[in-house]
Formats: structure tokens, sequence, C-alpha cells
């Protein structure tokens, strides 16, 4: 006889999802979750959202959140990123994080560290306020800057700074998988006491064969492993088959830049991987600067420095809907009415009109004007 209790099978997911859509028309104009979130905040029929189970401030400019997500999270693979998005001063405000903890985690729950920039709104604000019980928004798990499914040869993971949080989902994954073959982790911090995961990396080398992990103090000569920034010579000393490894670099531009350089110098740029999320400045070329952005809604009219549309709209007092700032969450789409822009991640030319462009890495290219 039947029991009463739903299945977890296709059929009983399907009378669920049923169920809360009749609940959810019946909860016009609000919807289910506008009441149910009264009760749990982080419940949703469609959001991801999660409970800040912990909170650790382990360096004086960073704060790591281990966080439970709800049950329309599904998981993550070792190198991506979420969307986290928190309230400040009644305004949402959406950044990008890379989960930290091993992708092979079964209770469900994730890690995020974040270094609060000096002029980072968001990072700055869950460094001083997050705390235990709050409830924030995520996004699904996005990103290809991912560990590879098969077990390479030597696997060699570059970071810089707060870039080490998707290279340390990498190793932790590796680790808990097994994976047996040699991992050099090369890290470079401003200091010892800036470090992320210092004593975490320090116990995966002493715990698992294979992993070698080299640090760098830039800012502290003599007190790491080596000294200065990454060259052939930092390669050779961590890795000597370092040309030979599957390779992943995340942090700084300038540590980006070296990477490619050093690949590309010996035919390898296949294979290394990157990641980054901060735009490098951008200096507008010469020739490109000249023009005027108008913002065709607000009907405001400026002459252009170069930089990108969005910075050009907020130094004009306009505030435009934002998320990650830097081309991935496309929150800030907007429709380009005429003229030319240039996209600062890939160099591509775009123009109008009647075309969405994402205003935070689109640069304009002479006389440009959105729908603002």
């Amino acid at each position: 006889m039947p029991t009463g209790v739903l299945s977890s099978g296709p059929l009983s997911r399907r009378v669920l999802r049923q169920a809360i859509r009749v609940f959810d028309v019946a909860a016009t104009p609000y919807g289910i979750d506008r009441y149910v979130e009264l009760v749990r905040p982080s419940w949703s029929s469609t959001e991801v959202r999660a409970k800040v189970v912990q909170v650790r401030r382990t360096t004086p400019r960073s704060v790591t959140l281990t966080l439970r997500p709800n049950g329309n999270w599904t998981g993550f693979q070792a190198g991506q990123h979420t969307q986290l998005s928190v309230d400040i001063d009644g305004v949402r405000q959406t950044r990008c994080y890379s989960m930290t903890n091993a992708a092979t985690d079964r209770e469900g729950l994730i890690e995020l560290s974040i270094t609060a920039h000096p002029l980072g709104r968001v990072s700055q604000h869950l460094r001083h306020t997050a705390r235990k019980g709050q409830t924030v928004g995520l996004t699904a798990a996005q990103g290809t800057f991912t560990l590879p499914r098969i077990e390479p040869d030597h696997l060699l993971l570059i970071s810089g700074g707060s870039g080490i949080t998707p290279v340390i989902s990498m190793l932790r994954t590796r680790c808990a998988l097994g994976w047996e073959r040699p991992v050099t982790f090369l890290h470079y911090a401003l200091t010892e006491a800036d470090m992320l995961y210092r004593d975490d990396l320090s116990e995966l080398a002493r715990l698992y064969p294979g992993v070698r992990v080299v640090r760098v103090f830039t800012d502290q000569p003599g007190t790491g492993d080596l000294d200065g920034f990454l060259s052939t010579q930092h390669l050779d000393l961590a890795a000597q088959d370092w040309a030979d490894a599957e390779a992943f670099v995340c942090g700084p531009a300038p540590l980006m830049d070296s990477a490619r350089a050093l690949f590309a110098g010996i035919g390898r740029s296949d294979h290394l991987h990157s990641e980054a999320f901060t735009l490098t400045e951008i200096a507008a070329e010469a020739g490109f600067v000249d023009g005027t952005v108008r913002f065709g809604a607000s009907e405001i009219g400026v002459a252009s420095d170069g930089r990108p549309l969005l910075l050009q709209a907020e130094a004009v007092g306009l505030t435009p809907l934002t998320g990650c700032r830097m081309g991935i969450c496309h929150t800030c789409t907007r429709r380009l009415c005429a003229g030319v822009v240039r996209d600062a991640v890939t160099g591509d030319l775009t123009s109008g009109p009647d075309v969405n462009i994402r205003i935070c890495v689109s640069l304009p290219v002479g006389d440009v004007e959105i729908d603002l």
C-alpha cells in the first residue's frame, strides 16, 4: 500500500515541481518564494541560495565562508566559480568567486575564500560583516577552467594572491581522487601572513605522495622557497620537467602574462590553461580615444576617455545593473545603438546598431551610443 511519502524518482520530482507551480500561481503576485523565505530564507523553488554555516578570517585581508546551498545547487567541478549575490545598503551586488573545497565533497557544502580589495565593495563588505546564519544568493557553477578528468603525467598549478582559490580546489580534488602522479603547486603571495591556505598546503604536501609545494613571498625576500617573480629559473627549480606538464595558472595579470609567454616560448601554449577574475588596467589604443559616448535613454553625452562603457556610465552618475564586472555574468548587457566597441577580453570589434554588448568589457571606438 502507498505510504504517502514521495520517493526520489523522476515521477515524484515531476509531481513536486507541478505542485510548486500550482502554489506559485496561487501566491501571485509575489510567488511562493516570497512567503517561504520569511521562515526559511535559503529556500527557493527556482533560485540557488545558500546559508552561511561557518565564517573564518585566517588572514588580515580575507574571509573564508562555508556555505550550505539549497536543493537547486547541482555541484561543481574543481576550478569552477559561482556568482555570489548579497544585499548592500538595499542594492543587490554580485561577484564571482571560485569554490575552494574538493569537488568530491559529499556533505553538500561549498567553501569560498574572498580577499578584500581596497576598492572592492562586495569583498570588503563580506570581509567585515559576513556572519554565520546569513543567506546569500548563488548561481550554478560556471567556467571551463577545470581539473582534467584523466590524471595527467604531471600537473603544474601556478597561482598568485587570491588566484589560489580555483587551483587549491584542483589540488584537494586530486588528493581526494587518490591520484598519485606528480603535482607541483607554485604560489606567489606578497607576504607569508597574506597567503591563503598556507597551513593546508603544507599538510597536503605532508600527507599525499607526489605533492610538491613551492612558495614565493615577493615582498619578503628570503622567507619563501624562491625569491622574485615567475621565470624560467623558477619553473626549472620548482619542477624540472615543467615543459611537459599540464599547467593551470590563475592570478594577477603580470603573473598570467609571464606564464603565457614562457609556455609560448617553448611551443606549449596548448598545455597552459588560465583563469582571471580581474581585468587588466586597460589603456585605450592611440586613435581610439577620440569620440563621444552617448547614453541614449538618459540623454547624456560625454567625451570618451577610452575606459569601458560601464565605468564611463558610472562616472556621469548612471547606475546600470552590474554583476561580475569582468564579462562573465552578462548582467550589464545593454543595446549598442550606434558605433563600434572593442571587447577588452578578446579584442574583437562589434558594431551597431541593435547589438547586445557587455558594457563592463566594451571599449568605445570613436563615437558610440548605447541604450542606457
